[in-house]
């Protein structure tokens, strides 16, 4: 039916206009317009060299990016760049789409990628447009038109997510910045009013639990809310609701850097983009105490710290979902030193898959094993554990975090649980990991389980690429790039060892070489408990000048059994 409706689209011989000359309101990356202009293509991982290739040749090529593609990210990275060349490559592209695919007979005409796509075009219509003569003008404008008359006819086939959201966006956008489009945008005003009071939480979480995910929800509906008040309709109070929940969540999931925490499928973010949402939002709320979208936050000094301490997402929520239960990430400053490896997903199926086990996030994980599975198909997260404890006692002055996870106990009969406390100047980490039965059942299921061996387990703490290790004895050597030290030390209940890990960031060709800190061993009885800590060495100063670098590290060649 998209087809039959994108065909019905784009026969429609429709006459329309910018009512205001467009604003962009996004703006990509240099390095990647650049690399577009060059003729170097990457999207998911997936490469493609060639000065004379044409980007609609690299989608049809390779249907697993097509979409990206067609969604129409790689003109905000051109505008980035903005000089000739960027036009030119932007104009030819834009215009070569519209005579392969603008008769709604081809790949690209599904309401998200639709979305998408408006949004960009309409955002950069005076950098696509600077230069054309009439004809060419209104081709463009008419296939604008076109575009969103399919969106008004089809967004309501999108399933809830972010999916619905890009669509019912788009159609607000071109309907508030397109001339005679704006009846096709109040059916869907309400709709997203709808949505908002459905899908964003009171306290201003989504069901899939991906932070990056909620930025783009936040970002879409910002955008909603600017078209509107810009053509002077009134904004429905469950959009701005659903804002004002939003802004302080993504802060509590803020780390000192400035970057979003990696959970569930989602990257940092882009640089630049959290803080303008945050900038148009205009919201100053504060993050109460307690959990936000599941995640705990403690912050001392210059230093930050977040955990996932919930139920992981289930069904189709949790098809980007990732086995991270009680896993943390620590930043200082303005660098990363414990992070989880990230989302393998635009890099090839192994990868996403890879990514998304227990031994991919800074937690502790039973060998073989993580503490939710993916089903068959390897999409939706199954059998993840049901009970997730959390409490935040505060004990002589002193703040910890303790919490607790099932995920283990059916096959094992053990619950792990992890006591967590960041100083108030943020120069300690200290931790006790346990693994421990709960009761008769719980002791049965271990002792069949067990056997002579014990039941092997590694706990994992996966290291950003700018950090240096140095094993010393039991102890390691952790050098950032601002010359900070940290030194990590654990009380020897376990075995200590680095061994190399991954660092997945999208806008990278392959994963980044990096190392992991690994403590070793096996629960023999009920009760298993290791104690450790990261601190900040003696002759390290609280306050460090850290300028910002722009050091790239190398691509290397690895595979998912690499660091597993």
């Amino acid at each position: 039916m998209h087809a039959v409706h994108a065909r019905r689209a784009a026969r429609r011989n429709v006459a329309t206009g910018f009512v205001t000359p467009p604003e962009p309101r996004s703006i990509g990356v240099v390095g990647r317009g650049r690399q577009l202009i060059t003729g170097n293509f990457l999207f998911s991982g997936v490469f493609v060299e060639g000065p004379r290739l044409s980007l609609w040749d690299i989608a049809e090529k390779h249907p697993e990016i097509a979409n990206e593609i067609h969604g129409g990210d790689w003109m905000d990275d051109l505008v980035a760049v903005g000089d000739e060349k960027a036009r030119s490559r932007a104009q030819d592209w834009v215009f070569e789409w519209i005579t392969r695919y603008g008769n709604g007979r081809n790949a690209g005409w599904t309401p998200d990628v639709v979305g998408r796509r408006l949004i960009h075009w309409i955002n950069h219509g005076e950098f696509i447009l600077r230069g054309q003569d009439t004809p060419a003008t209104e081709l463009f404008l008419r296939t604008l038109a076109q575009q969103t008359l399919f969106l008004a006819a089809r967004w309501h086939t999108m399933p809830q997510g972010l999916a619905r959201f890009e669509a019912l966006a788009g159609v607000i956008y071109a309907g508030s910045t397109l001339a005679e489009m704006q009846a096709h945008a109040t059916p869907a005003v309400t709709a997203l009013a709808a949505t908002c009071a459905n899908e964003i939480s009171p306290d201003g979480a989504i069901i899939t639990r991906n932070p990056e995910e909620l930025l783009e929800v936040l970002t879409l509906l910002n955008l909603a809310v600017q078209s509107l008040t810009a053509a002077g309709q009134k904004v429905p109070r469950e959009i701005t609701r659903a804002i004002e929940r939003i802004v302080p969540t993504l802060r509590a999931l803020r780390h000192a850097d400035g970057s979003l925490t990696r959970f569930h499928g989602g990257g940092s973010g882009l640089e630049g983009r959290l803080d303008q949402a945050f900038a148009e939002a205009a919201i100053r709320t504060a993050p109460t105490a307690g959990l936000h979208m599941g995640f705990a936050k403690q912050t001392g000094g210059r230093t930050s710290l977040i955990v996932d301490a919930a139920v992981p997402p289930t069904g189709a929520a949790s098809a980007k979902g990732h086995a991270s239960t009680l896993g943390f990430e620590l930043v200082s400053g303005r660098r990363p030193i414990i992070v989880n490896s990230g989302s393998g997903a635009r890099f090839g199926r192994e990868w996403r898959r890879a990514s998304r086990a227990t031994a991919s996030h800074s937690t502790l994980g039973i060998e073989g094993v993580s503490s939710s599975q993916l089903n068959p198909k390897g999409v939706w997260l199954l059998k993840t554990p049901d009970v997730v404890r959390f409490h935040t006692p505060v004990t002589d002055g002193i703040r910890q975090l303790e919490m607790s996870h099932n995920g283990y106990q059916r096959s094992f009969g053990l619950t792990h649980a992890r006591i967590l406390n960041l100083a108030v100047d943020g120069r300690q980490l200290t931790c006790e990991d346990l693994l421990a039965t709960l009761d008769d059942d719980d002791n049965g299921k271990f002792d069949m389980a067990r056997g002579d061996k014990g039941i092997a387990f590694n706990i994992r703490f996966h290291l950003h690429p700018d950090v240096a290790a140095t094993r010393d004895g039991e102890s390691v050597y952790l050098v950032l790039k601002s010359g900070e030290t940290w030194v990590f030390s654990h009380d020897g209940a376990a075995k200590l060892s680095v061994a190399p890990s991954v660092y997945l960031q999208n806008g990278r060709l392959r994963p980044i070489g990096t190392h992991q800190v690994v403590l070793s061993g096996r629960a023999m009885s009920y009760a298993t408990r290791v104690r450790w800590s990261l601190a900040k060495a003696q002759d390290t100063p609280t306050a460090v000048r850290d300028l910002v670098q722009s050091d790239e590290a190398d691509d290397v060649e690895y595979t998912p059994g690499d660091f597993e």
